[in-house]
């Protein structure tokens, strides 16, 4: 298994406004494209105007067909157009557990 680990930097205020266009919007589609959300996260103590959430894949190759997938499906473009407002930076990257990792 590997983790796509994603942190968005949001536009100041605008955290509340982000989640529920998410929720509603986003979120039904990336979960019937990539599925296997590991956590969903927002910052308590720092940059409180940060998600991270992260999502599990068997490999690079099952990451890369869900995310193609999803990006060919217009509810996830609409989406996209919508939520581009809020978003002032983006950071992700690809997590490869350890051999003693309860997440393998």
């Amino acid at each position: 298994m590997i983790v796509d680990h994603r942190t968005y930097e949001l536009q100041p205020g605008r955290l509340r406004d982000f989640l529920a266009l998410y929720e509603k919007e986003g979120l039904p589609v990336q979960l019937k494209h990539l599925g296997n959300l590991v956590g969903y996260y927002t910052t308590e103590v720092g940059n409180v105007n940060e998600i991270v959430h992260m999502w599990g894949y068997e490999d690079l190759a099952d990451r890369t067909k869900r995310r193609a997938a999803m990006a060919a499906d217009p509810a996830w473009q609409a989406y996209l157009q919508k939520s581009r407002e809020y978003m002032k930076h983006m950071n992700n990257k690809i997590l490869v557990p350890t051999t003693f990792s309860p997440t393998k």
